[in-house]
Formats: structure tokens, C-alpha cells, sequence
């Protein structure tokens, strides 16, 4: 988890602890007895790239700081059903308190990185780029975005502060593609690229004559999409070709051999399934 600043991660689980647990766990506390020692055991249900141990674990520690978390996978490895990912020796107490918060992340973030996994290996070879979206969860776009590069994927700007993309929304107000891309090179000048979002012959002239560094072509099926990738390679050598929309696995390819050197990609965020994952405790 190199890249993840990790004193806002702890702070955030601490949220999500005080979410679930309110003002305590009645049930644990009142038929558990305190100091009572278990053993514990997340298993894979099915085949999945493993993601989140890091904050799983760290769930645990949150409510006690001697909790021991033994994995037998790496996040980012493959595992297969009926797999032993990892297990904890602790106090009973906690290892239940605090089973549900950090079962939610690893089955979130393995979803993810098993979907991203999925396009990935659909689009091998082709030299196309599978890239995630600002369509993630509030509160959990940093675990989110770590799970996909787990997965192999890349991640776009992480924020509307660090990345420049002019919006169908944005050409709308403006009245055009042309005035909104030079405008925002004049005002931002040589430090960003400008990505435009276009969906029509029209569009992609004007966003290349007016100096677009990457072009998005969204929305569109793969034949239209492969004419309209041909005409911005034609009008400009140097810009980047993106695509966006409905895909999925199983057309992934098809879009990457049109022309597409990204694909962006928001069901990698908001559309993944849960992992199956599962967490038995047992008295030690």
C-alpha cells in the first residue's frame, strides 16, 4: 500500500468502526466473556483477486493494538475458492465487534480488483490501458482506486483538482468544444493536458484543432466509435485516444482493437461485486 496516505485510512476506519459499533456491541458484550481468546479465519468462497488485507487488519488494531493477522496471500495475488487468506489469533470480543467492518472492505476491495482483473486479461495484448473513474463510493475512493490498480488497472485523476476534462456538461454552457478547450489552455496553461469528452464527427474536429492532448470518445458502439478513433488519429498524430461508456468484458477488446488506447471504465468502482468471502471464528 505504498502510495496510500496512511494516517487518513486509519482515520477513516475509525468512522466506519464508529459507524457499526455506536456505543457498543450489546450482543458480544453481554454473552462473551471478556478476555476469552479465539481464533479466526477469512476464507475465499470463490476465485477472486485478493484486496484490503492491509485495512482489515488494521480494523482489528483500531479496537486492539495486539491483534495478530497472519496473511497467506499478498494483496494483488490470485486465490482460489476454499482458499485460507489469512488468519488472527485475539480476543474473542474483538474478533467479532469488529468482523463486519473489515469483511466489508475486503470483499469491496477484492470485487474490485477481481472485476479490474477481468478486463485487464480481456484486453492483453492489444496495448490498450484499462483505467478506473471519480464513480466510487464517498468515503472510499482511496481504497477503491488502490483496489484497481491491484487488479492492474491505472487510475485517471483522483480529484476534479489534479486532472483537466472538459465534460459534455462544460461544452453545453460554453456553446462549443472550441472555446472551452483553449480556454482552459490559456488559463492553465502548458502544466495540464486537456481531455475532451465528444461524441460526434463535429466534436472531434474541434477538439483537435483546438488543441485537445486526449480525446474521449464516449457512448458510442464499437463501429462508431473505431470511425470516429480513425478520424482523430488522421487530424492529429499526438493526441490520445480514450474510450468511455457502456463497456464491458466482453467487448472490451473490440473497442481496444478500434483504436482505443484507454478505456475508462466506471463499473470498477460502482458496479463490482462484493467478494465472496467468509470469516469463522473458533475458541483457541
Amino acid at each position: 500500500m505504498n502510495w496510500i496516505d496512511e494516517g487518513a485510512l486509519y482515520s477513516q476506519i475509525g468512522l466506519y468502526l464508529r459507524e457499526d459499533l455506536g456505543r457498543g456491541d450489546i450482543t458480544t458484550q453481554s454473552i462473551v466473556v471478556r478476555n476469552t481468546r479465539a481464533r479466526a479465519r477469512f476464507v475465499a468462497g470463490d476465485n477472486m483477486i485478493v484486496a484490503g488485507l492491509e485495512a482489515a487488519e488494521e480494523v482489528f488494531l483500531t479496537l486492539d493494538s495486539q491483534q495478530q493477522l497472519e496473511a497467506f496471500v499478498s494483496d494483488g495475488e490470485p486465490v482460489e475458492a476454499g482458499k485460507v487468506i489469512a488468519r488472527m489469533v485475539g480476543f474473542a470480543d474483538v474478533l467479532i465487534s469488529a468482523e463486519r467492518v473489515a469483511l466489508n472492505l475486503m470483499q469491496r476491495l477484492s470485487g474490485i480488483a477481481t472485476l479490474t482483473d477481468k478486463y485487464v486479461k480481456a484486453v492483453e495484448g492489444t496495448g490498450a490501458l484499462i483505467a478506473d473513474t471519480r464513480a466510487t463510493t464517498p468515503g472510499l475512493r482511496l481504497l477503491e482506486r488502490y483496489a484497481v490498480e491491484l487488479g492492474g488497472g491505472y487510475n485517471s485523476r483522483f480529484g476534479l483538482d489534479d486532472g483537466v476534462v472538459v465534460t459534455s456538461n462544460h461544452i453545453s454552457i460554453l456553446g462549443g468544444v472550441t472555446g472551452a478547450v483553449k480556454l482552459a489552455k490559456e488559463k492553465l496553461g502548458y502544466l495540464h493536458k486537456v481531455a475532451v469528452e465528444v461524441s460526434a464527427e463535429n466534436e472531434v474536429r474541434e477538439a483537435a484543432a483546438a488543441g485537445a492532448d486526449l480525446i474521449v470518445i464516449e457512448n458510442l458502439d464499437v463501429q462508431a466509435f473505431g470511425r470516429l478513433a480513425a478520424l482523430a488519429r488522421e487530424l492529429s498524430s499526438s493526441v490520445a485516444i480514450e474510450c468511455a461508456g457502456k463497456i464491458t468484458p466482453e467487448n472490451a477488446r473490440e473497442y481496444a482493437e478500434a483504436g482505443a488506447q484507454l478505456l475508462r471504465i466506471e463499473a470498477l468502482t460502482s458496479a463490482a461485486p462484493a467478494a465472496n468471502i467468509s470469516f469463522k471464528v473458533q475458541p483457541f
